[in-house]
This record gives structure tokens, C-alpha cells and sequence, in this order.
């Protein structure tokens, strides 16, 4: 029977499309999507479930958003495509000048991409060629990277990922990196409260540059929040004493806001929660609102300079076919310009009602919600871990998000972390059901 007709639940063995990071042999019926609107996504026979991660953190202001919608109709009926190699056309400079004033013009360009792996890719090669255009003999070809980090899928940016279920079947294609313990203020592997810290956790970093830092380009970090692994929450002053430590040593600091960035942490970019500002910054997720793939990679004054010139043997050679397509871009210029009209008001409504959940759900469960935290428009805690499958692939996660499927809300539990980032827009109505959806998992337990 063709897959297309949906008359029946279909398996991922039994669909013409390679689902990923799905077990292929699982017994587990596809959700089939037939619409979407606002936080809902809708199944086949119009029943609607919460969308309560945003379709992977990127439809941040609800599905299929009036204004992202008319300026993908209008831009659409002007200029489909056209390469940007030697181009331009008004969307990609429009969002480009919007993006740098976004930032207070910490940046000075932007270079387009089609997803967030391809925007590290970008931000690692840059930070690799900085250093040769300076100096042709330049031995500055490693990284530093973080245990907890996941940065993508593609070669690059799953090996400066931290070594983990994503990518150790691949370590053999690993390019040179270092690799150091993650922080994590919510259950600190040192022991100690924000009253105590003094970044103990970067004495080895610290300890480790002196006498290494020639062999190595930049350090590459997801700011104030590790997400794909575990949406581990750490204090600002960590990313304060590690811009210290890279600007001493001759070290690039790279942000990837893939997660983080368009709002989600409260502010435009997490960074600006800082004292901070990195050499090249990371975007991508939410950037079209989840309408359709665009990432970007920014680029600092000083990095751009070492490129400003004439000599071919000096210019950055990366393209991507679709890199600046202006529908996307015209889809991002909406989602942009609706974080600037009020998403940061929305956005700190959405954390006081999560806060609200989370207070509730630790009262009602004090054993099962371990490390409640929420910063933003994230809420997320841990279940006590089961024996068995750890990490990712951890039993308990499954269940819950099948408990949650019954009062028709949707999660991705990350192991066992249970994370909640829906759309700003959620109403408090569904933020209600959602709490519920929860609490009916949590007792399931």
C-alpha cells in the first residue's frame, strides 16, 4: 500500500522516508501530521496536540504565522532563487542589516547558510583560516570543545560535539580537539553553590593554554544552555572567566546559538545575558519562525578584517546552493521583526507561567522532578535514571513521552530530561494542559 494514502499506521520500516533518529525497527506507530496552527499540530482526523517543543526549538511564534506567511506569498511572486555568488537582492540585505542591529552591530557580517551544522561548519573554517591568513605556517587547527556540547550531525560540527550517542560510532574521522568537563550549575560535579564558585571547573582549561594554545583556533560553546544533551544550565560568569582565558591565549571564542538564539533564553541572543561577545556567533532554529531552513553564521569586526582584500589566495571559498534564498530570508525578516514587536515581553510572560508549572510540579513530585530549572521559554527537569539503556536511548523518557501523548501534547525527551519550549505564543490554556500532560506522566511513574 503506497505510504502516501495513510489509510493505516505506518511503521518507520514500512514508510518510503528514512526517519531519523528513529530506531528502524521499532514497533512504534508515526505521528502523521496533517496541518498545523498556532502551538497545535493536527493528525489525521483533526485532533489537535500541543506542540510543546516547537518542532525541534524552531517554530517560536506558533505554526503557520499570518505575517511569515504573506511575506513568503509576496516574495515568492518577485524572486524564487538566485545564487549569491557575485549577487544581492533586498531580502538577504534587509535581514542582514536587521540581524547586525539585533546584535547592536557587535558583528559586521553575516554569512548565510541552510541549517545550523552548516553554520558551524562555517564558523569553524573561518576560525581556522583567520589564523593562516595571518600566517601560512600556522599550526592553529584544533578545537576546544565541551563534554556536554552537541553542535550538529555533519563531520565538522559533530567533532567538535562532545564524544557521545550522536557521533561515537564516527570517531575515527575526529580532527584534532581537547576535550573538557562541561559546567552544570543545576547538580555542580564540583559540590558547589553559586556562592562558592569561583569557575573552579575551568582550573584545567586554564591550566592546559599556556603551553598548548599554538595548536589550537577557538573554543566553540553552546552559551548558558547545553541543549541537545540534557538542556544542562550553567551561570554567565563561566562564559566571562572563558573570554578571559581565550583573549590572553590568542584563542577564538565561537557561540553556537543554534537553540539559543531568536529569543529563547529572554534576550535576542543569550550572549547579551553576558558580559560577553563572542568572535563568531551561530544561528539558526528559529530564525524563519521553523517556516523553512535558513542559518546564519556572524562575523566580528576584527575576524572580517583579516579577510578585507584583494589577494584570492586570502578569500574564504565556502557556498551553499541556496545559501541567501530570498523566500527564506523574506520568512526570517518576518520571525524577526516579530521578536522585535514585543517577543521579549511574550517571551518573559511564558517564563513566569513556567515557573508557576515548575514550582507546582515539584511540590506535587519532590522525588521524581530533579533539577527544575527554567530560563526563558525552557522548562526542564530529570527523572530519577533507569537501569538499563543510558543517555539518550534511556527507557523512562519513552514512557513519559507516551503518557504525554495520551493527553495530547507532544515532547522529545532527551534520556531521561524532560524539556517543555513551546511557541511564545502558547496561551495560558494550553501551558494548563500541558502541566497537566505532565503531572499524568509523573504519576505514571
Amino acid at each position: 500500500m503506497p505510504c502516501y494514502q495513510w489509510e493505516t499506521s505506518l511503521k518507520p520500516s514500512e514508510s518510503a522516508t528514512w526517519i531519523p533518529l528513529t530506531l528502524q525497527g521499532s514497533e512504534e506507530d508515526l505521528f502523521y501530521v496533517k496541518r498545523a496552527k498556532d502551538e497545535f499540530l493536527y493528525d489525521k482526523e483533526d485532533t489537535a496536540f500541543i506542540d510543546a517543543i516547537s518542532s525541534w526549538w524552531t517554530s517560536i511564534h506558533g505554526h503557520c504565522h499570518p505575517q511569515i506567511q504573506a511575506a513568503i506569498e509576496k516574495q515568492i511572486q518577485h524572486l524564487d532563487h538566485v545564487m549569491l555568488a557575485g549577487f544581492l537582492h533586498d531580502p538577504v540585505e534587509k535581514l542582514s542589516e536587521s540581524l547586525l542591529s539585533l546584535t547592536n552591530h557587535s558583528f559586521q557580517k553575516v554569512f548565510y547558510s541552510d541549517n545550523g551544522s552548516n553554520a558551524v561548519e562555517i564558523a569553524l573554517k573561518l576560525a581556522i583560516q583567520y589564523f593562516k591568513n595571518a600566517d601560512q605556517n600556522s599550526q592553529k587547527n584544533g578545537f576546544f570543545i565541551f563534554s556536554s556540547a552537541y553542535h550538529g550531525d555533519s563531520i565538522g560540527a559533530m567533532n567538535v560535539s562532545g564524544l557521545n550517542y550522536f557521533n561515537r560510532i564516527f570517531s575515527s574521522l575526529r580532527f584534532p580537539t581537547k576535550e573538557f568537563q562541561a559546567p552544570n550549575c543545576i547538580n555542580c560535579p564540583l559540590q558547589k553553590t553559586p556562592n562558592s564558585c569561583n569557575v573552579e571547573c575551568l582550573d584545567p582549561f586554564a591550566e592546559f593554554l599556556p603551553t598548548n594554545s599554538e595548536s589550537f583556533a577557538a573554543v566553540i560553546i553552546e552559551p548558558l544552555v547545553f541543549g541537545a544533551n540534557g538542556m544542562i544550565f550553567y551561570e554567565p560568569k563561566f562564559l566571562e572567566r572563558l573570554q578571559t582565558l581565550c583573549k590572553t591565549h590568542d584563542i577564538l571564542l565561537i557561540y553556537d546559538e543554534v537553540f539559543t538564539g531568536m529569543g529563547r533564553l529572554g534576550n535576542g541572543f543569550a550572549y547579551q545575558e553576558t558580559q560577553t561577545c563572542p568572535d563568531l556567533l551561530v544561528t539558526a532554529k528559529g530564525l524563519t519562525g521553523g517556516a523553512l531552513p535558513l542559518a546564519a553564521t556572524l562575523v566580528s569586526h576584527s575576524i572580517y578584517q583579516r579577510f578585507l582584500n584583494k589577494d584570492p589566495y586570502l578569500s574564504f571559498f565556502h557556498a551553499h546552493t541556496m545559501t541567501g534564498n530570498p523566500i527564506s530570508c523574506s520568512a526570517s525578516l518576518a520571525s524577526v521583526g516579530l521578536w522585535k514587536d514585543g517577543g521579549k515581553k511574550r517571551v518573559k510572560q511564558l517564563e513566569s507561567n513556567l515557573k508557576e508549572i515548575k514550582s507546582e510540579l515539584v511540590s506535587l513530585f519532590p522525588d521524581l522532578v530533579l533539577h527544575a530549572r527554567v530560563k526563558g521559554s525552557l522548562f526542564a527537569f530529570d527523572l530519577p535514571m533507569e537501569i538499563g539503556e543510558d543517555e539518550y536511548l534511556n527507557p523512562v523518557g519513552k514512557r513519559f513521552k507516551e503518557k504525554a501523548f495520551q493527553k495530547q501534547v507532544l515532547l522529545r525527551p532527551l534520556g531521561n530530561t524532560i524539556y517543555v519550549c513551546p511557541p511564545y505564543t502558547t496561551s495560558k490554556q494550553s501551558l494548563l494542559q500541558i502541566q497537566e500532560a505532565l503531572a499524568f506522566a509523573l504519576k505514571s511513574l
